[in-house]
């Protein structure tokens, strides 16, 4: 056996002087050859073990080649080998004894007519095995909440003829039972299915990354019955081009029926939007609808994250100093939660804590800065405390720089504004992004959300409905270029259909 195999199995250090030459049709057993004495025989573990170990009674002759010190060396690697079996085999940990199953060397504790109604002492046990599963296996404890955990328990318990039963193995819990399982949960879905006909499907597709960093594609076919998952795809190795997302979105469309498809909805990326162009060509009674989330989104981060280019130089003008206020808060958040003490003096001002979004998160900036404002005060009680003036470390530049930012009313101020004039995209984007049905009303409450935007803008600039601000017509133009890419005659017609 080569080096590989030793390495794979120290249990079996023997292996390393045999080969196998092949598999025995109908075991598990191999046929195998002694490197040192060239016999072969038919085999496993055991026989290789008792050849050159010398031990008689096998069903395999002794090696001739192993001499008196070879075979002490064979024993002790085999004895070592035992020894790892032994220390690698769990222990089992008595549970704990309550003072109901208690029995001392005084004697037995006598039951008493209530503990021997009810059982008290079995249901203890129970409780602890239960315990014992939970904390050994790293099961989380809201699982205790679960109706199907307490149902599962609840059922073995009150069911009388269930003496010996054995809980599923992991096979067929992963197998047997996983597949039962789908195919009751399709039968059950089929009354949504059945109504596609009459209703009519959005079908919604969106990609994201797993922890492994592996691209996934989600499909979902959703009416006002509810959405329902249709399919994911693992698209780690493919290049998502147009054609690639286009054939997947074909897939999806002939699975349900093209005549029960009403759109199919993405984000706005440009790969996306061609092929939707490609779907809306094929099949001319489905539409192509970018996501309203999404493109809310995208108008936030082109007002809070300006770029600052040639062609974005009036954007970038006006709204850099958002960004700037963004970027404060960033470095504010990073030099509390970058040492253990400063955590420690902010938890101990704080009862919330200080959010880590993803720059991937819908309004992450809105989010950030809305739980800056909660803690605001505890925020300035920490650097006005005197921990944090007697606090020496190589960061005295930046505690002090985090200090006056924090202590800025002017700084405060804009925060404010940022997130009263932003509040109504917020709040927009938060009814929208639901598994309700808002279709129809997003040709009005965009009208709204940009007149309500104004409003606030005005009212801080203190100017009339016939003043200019410039500052808003950016704002504005953002607003209004986003909703001419997204929007489609869908949401005029649902519009027209759904009168207020």
């Amino acid at each position: 056996m080569n080096d590989q195999v030793i390495e794979a199995d120290e249990t079996k250090p023997l292996w390393g002087y045999v080969s196998k030459l092949s598999k025995t049709p109908g075991g598990g057993n191999n046929m195998i050859k002694c490197s040192l004495c060239d016999f072969s025989f038919n085999g496993s573990y055991t026989r290789v073990r008792a050849h050159l170990l010398q031990i008689k009674g096998e069903g395999v002759r002794s090696c001739p080649k192993v001499s008196s010190s070879k075979l002490v060396e064979f024993k002790k690697l085999d004895n070592e080998a035992t020894l790892k079996i032994e220390i690698s085999k769990k222990r089992k940990v008595p549970l704990p004894v309550s003072d109901e199953g208690n029995q001392t060397n005084k004697g037995l504790k006598l039951k008493g007519p209530l503990e021997s109604s009810f059982n008290i002492q079995a249901r203890d046990t129970l409780d602890c095995e239960i315990a014992r599963m939970f904390y050994s296996s790293g099961l989380p404890f809201h699982l205790a909440r679960s109706p199907y955990y307490r149902s599962a328990f609840s059922y073995a318990a009150n069911t009388s003829n269930l003496s010996g039963y054995v809980p599923p193995t992991y096979n067929k819990l992963r197998g047997p039972l996983l597949s039962k399982e789908r195919s009751h949960v399709e039968n059950l879905l089929q009354p949504i299915r059945n109504l596609w006909s009459h209703k009519g499907v959005t079908i919604v597709s969106d990609g994201w990354s797993d922890p492994q960093r592996k691209s996934l594609i989600n499909f979902m076919a959703i009416n006002e019955s509810g959405p329902m998952f249709l399919k994911s795809i693992d698209a780690f190795d493919d290049v998502k081009d147009k054609d690639f997302i286009a054939r997947h979105m074909r897939d999806v469309i002939m699975k349900v029926g093209p005549n029960n498809v009403v759109q199919i909805i993405t984000d706005n990326a440009t790969v996306c939007k061609a092929a939707g162009m490609l779907i809306e060509v094929e099949f001319p009674s489905i539409y192509w609808t970018p996501c309203v989330v999404h493109t809310l989104n995208l108008a936030l981060k082109n007002i809070c994250a300006a770029k600052n280019t040639e062609r974005n130089s009036v954007a970038y003008e006006q709204c850099s100093w958002i960004s700037q206020i963004a970027d404060d808060a960033i470095f504010i958040k990073n030099f509390i939660v970058g040492h253990s003490m400063r955590i420690s003096m902010f938890n101990r001002f704080n009862s919330l804590k200080l959010l880590f979004i993803a720059s991937t998160r819908f309004a992450s900036t809105i989010v950030m800065l809305k739980r800056f404002k909660s803690l605001k005060k505890g925020l300035q009680k920490i650097v006005i405390s005197d921990e944090w003036s007697s606090y020496k470390e190589d960061d005295v530049a930046k505690a002090q720089s985090v200090k006056e930012t924090l202590l800025n009313d002017n700084w405060w101020m804009n925060v404010d504004y940022i997130l009263a004039f932003t509040a109504p995209i917020y709040d927009v984007l938060r009814k929208t992004d639901t598994d309700m049905a808002t279709l129809h009303l997003v040709y009005e409450m965009w009208d709204s959300m940009i007149e309500n935007v104004r409003k606030v803008i005005f009212e801080h600039e203190r100017k009339t409905e016939v003043e200019h601000s410039s500052f808003f017509e950016v704002v504005n133009s953002i607003l209004i270029d986003r909703w001419t890419k997204s929007s489609t005659s869908l949401h005029c017609l649902a519009h027209s259909l759904n009168p207020r």
